[in-house]
């Protein structure tokens, strides 16, 4: 799995803004202006950030040794996942639906208001 392919797979997302906010080396994902996803580009090996439950970011730390607590973020709420090719790829989609939702369900009710419910609902797969 590569930041292209990561890349696709968040564009397809609804409301989704890719931006480079911290600089040519750090890709970032955001739905109404709220980050979902962090990427260094420059990072060896590659790895995401990602918004989680509190409850569910302690479990996979300890169900996966490439998850950490957030780099430079929030550890409670953050993890930084590395995509070394032993997580499955379906895990860390799901992990990445997971951010996204986090993020929308979070979003001011009119802001929800304006989203398709399937997509934050019914995360694609």
């Amino acid at each position: 799995m590569d930041i292209e392919f990561i890349r696709e797979y968040c564009l397809k997302k609804n409301g989704v803004k890719e931006e480079m906010p911290f600089g040519p080396d750090t890709l970032v994902f955001k739905i109404a202006g709220k980050i979902f996803l962090i990427s260094g580009l420059d990072k060896i090996p590659f790895s995401i950030s990602l918004k989680c439950d509190p409850e569910l970011a302690i479990e996979l730390r300890e169900r996966y040794s490439e998850v950490t607590p957030g780099w430079h973020l929030n550890k409670k709420m953050w993890n930084t996942v590395e995509l070394s090719g032993s997580i499955p790829q379906k895990e860390i989609l799901a992990m990445i639906d997971h951010s996204y939702s986090e993020v929308v369900k979070k979003l001011p009710k009119k802001l929800r208001g304006e989203l398709p419910k399937k997509d934050w609902l019914y995360p694609s797969k």
